[in-house]
């Protein structure tokens, strides 16, 4: 399902060849809610919703995965290192607690 969430994928640096190693952040619009909230004017406890589930890949391979817990921040930041393997796609897949799933992706365009 494409990415209704307001994310963001991120490559430093903005400008690299192909061979290199580049750091790549993926930024999420999630309230991260852990069950043991109340809202305020309600005083009802807010259910459980936070991402549980990361994968990045390049070019369909995936090159990374990671277990996320509820007791992340709100609006989390994921972060890894890949090699730069020539052009293509870079693809970040989450599920949340709810089954929700999400994707975005990013070209990859190397330079020189």
């Amino acid at each position: 399902m494409a990415d209704k969430r307001k994310s963001l994928i991120k490559i430093k640096p903005k400008k690299y060849k192909d061979g290199e190693v580049v750091k790549v952040s993926f930024m999420v619009m999630h309230p991260m809610d852990t069950g043991m909230g109340k809202n305020k004017k309600t005083k009802k406890i807010i259910p459980a919703k936070y991402i549980d589930s990361v994968k990045f890949f390049y070019n369909g391979k995936e090159i990374t995965n990671m277990k996320v817990w509820e007791s992340l921040s709100v609006n989390p930041v994921f972060t890894t290192y890949m090699k730069i393997n020539g052009k293509g796609k870079l693809t970040v897949k989450y599920t949340d607690n709810t089954g929700e799933a999400h994707e975005k992706t990013k070209k990859i365009k190397p330079k020189g």
